[in-house]
């Protein structure tokens, strides 16, 4: 008879592991190279074929979007422990749901950057040179509980002339379960093949982990998520990435700001949808004049249910902030918080958005344009802004029709990825028969 501690019962639990392992290896492997045969086919798809399939799916998604909505209300209910600003990331409804399929048709309009030539050019000895656009192949995306971010990737994809293999959230699972099965309904009625966009469907973890090393079947992994998701991926990833970072979002209001200006742009660039990544998480004010701007802001704030955490001065200034720990300076909430610090001057919100911020979108709030272009110049981030609300850091905002996600990184792709950011270039050479001496 084994006893409890022999070497034969403990070799069980590693052999069911190692199956558990091939099992999913397998199961990735499948949807690797059936990504990369549709990816083979979608750079050969004509423009007009590309629309027919968005403006297909667009339509599924609408006629689905019951099987849609039911099966966010089973992802919601599952998921009672979430914090209020991932619910509402998770939480869909019939205009987010429509807003989807708007965001579908316009990137469906949107100019096909396959093929487009990025610069043309010949050579003394007769040699015309073309920079092409082409498409990346397969686009892998992490990502975490907002499921709409499949139907934008979905889109945006297919759009560049690539595949792609989708994993959300095991929070979202159901959601983005019915939003896949709607698009690939799309791309079937127009006779494009469904395995243009994938989603992995298992919640296992060992999925992403196979995904981070399927070089021969991915190109690019777009991590979409919380730091902990962002650092694991770019600790085990084989596969380039472009990386979306937390939104350390600032706004800096200048002794310089209008003030009717200021109210309304910090009230609506916290406070609109506290859980995206482009809310501010830090308010940022001239000491030259905080005493006359400042006050209203905090008016409006508390007015709001915004919870304010703020430096010495502005404890002083209002009762009601709570005094900020080092740590509110460096803290991405998603949530009805403000951490606020006076600074002196455009230099001194410099410097701090160089100390704490994430490179993601910072704004100023001024009138003099001396201190609004030492901001531009100076402050390094993927987004800059004048006199305007960080939420506007959107791809569908800035005309893209929708977004992959905002790169905070520097290489190949930075701040909202859409279309274009979604594809490569290769020179085309044509000659006459030259020859190198």
């Amino acid at each position: 008879m084994t006893g409890i501690g022999s070497k034969a019962s403990r070799k069980v639990p590693t052999r069911a592991k190692n199956k558990a392992a091939a099992s999913i290896a397998l199961l990735m492997d499948g949807i690797g190279s059936a990504a990369r045969a549709a990816a083979r086919q979608l750079a050969e798809t004509p423009t007009a074929a590309k629309n027919e399939a968005l403006r297909a799916a667009a339509r599924a998604l609408i006629e689905d979007r019951h099987a849609i909505l039911a099966a966010n209300a089973e992802d919601l209910k599952a998921a009672p422990g979430l914090a209020k600003a991932m619910l509402d990331r998770l939480m869909l409804d019939d205009g987010r749901v429509r807003a989807m399929a708007r965001a579908i048709e316009e990137v469906a309009a949107l100019p096909d950057p396959v093929g487009a030539v990025i610069a043309d050019w010949t050579r003394p000895n007769g040699l015309r040179i073309q920079r092409v656009r082409v498409p990346i192949g397969v686009i892998g995306l992490i990502f975490e509980s907002r499921p709409n971010v499949a139907a934008d990737a979905g889109a945006l994809c297919l759009k560049a002339g690539n595949a792609c293999i989708l994993r959300g959230g095991s929070e979202s699972f159901r959601s983005v379960g019915a939003i896949v099965a709607a698009l690939r309904r799309g791309l079937a009625a127009a006779k494009v093949p469904e395995a243009a966009i994938q989603m992995v469907p298992t919640a296992d973890r060992a999925a992403v982990g196979r995904m981070l090393t399927m070089t021969e079947f991915i190109d690019v992994i777009v991590p979409r998520g919380g730091k902990s998701l962002i650092e694991r991926v770019t600790a085990e990833s084989r596969v380039p990435l472009f990386k979306h970072l937390e939104g350390l979002c600032h706004t800096y209001v200048d002794g310089a700001a209008n003030p009717i200006k200021a109210r309304a742009i910090v009230l609506n660039a916290k406070m609109r949808r506290t859980g995206i990544c482009g809310a501010t998480e830090t308010l940022l004010v001239d000491r030259h004049k905080y005493r006359e701007l400042l006050g209203p802001i905090l008016d409006d704030l508390f007015g709001a249910g915004c919870e304010v955490r703020g430096d010495a001065d502005v404890c002083a200034l209002d009762k009601r902030a709570k005094p900020a720990a080092s740590e509110d300076w460096d803290t991405e909430y998603l949530d009805a918080i403000i951490a606020v610090r006076i600074v002196d001057g455009v230099a001194g919100a410099i410097a701090h958005i160089r100390a704490h911020g994430s490179a993601h979108t910072d704004a100023i709030v001024s009138e003099d344009p001396v201190a609004t272009e030492a901001f531009l110049a100076k402050v390094d981030s993927a987004i800059v802004m004048v006199n305007a609300s960080t939420q506007f850091a959107d791809g569908g905002e800035f005309g893209m029709g929708a977004e992959i996600g905002i790169s905070t990184d520097k290489l190949h792709a930075r701040g909202p990825v859409g279309v274009e950011q979604l594809t490569s270039f290769k020179y085309v050479v044509r000659g006459t028969g030259q020859c190198r001496p």
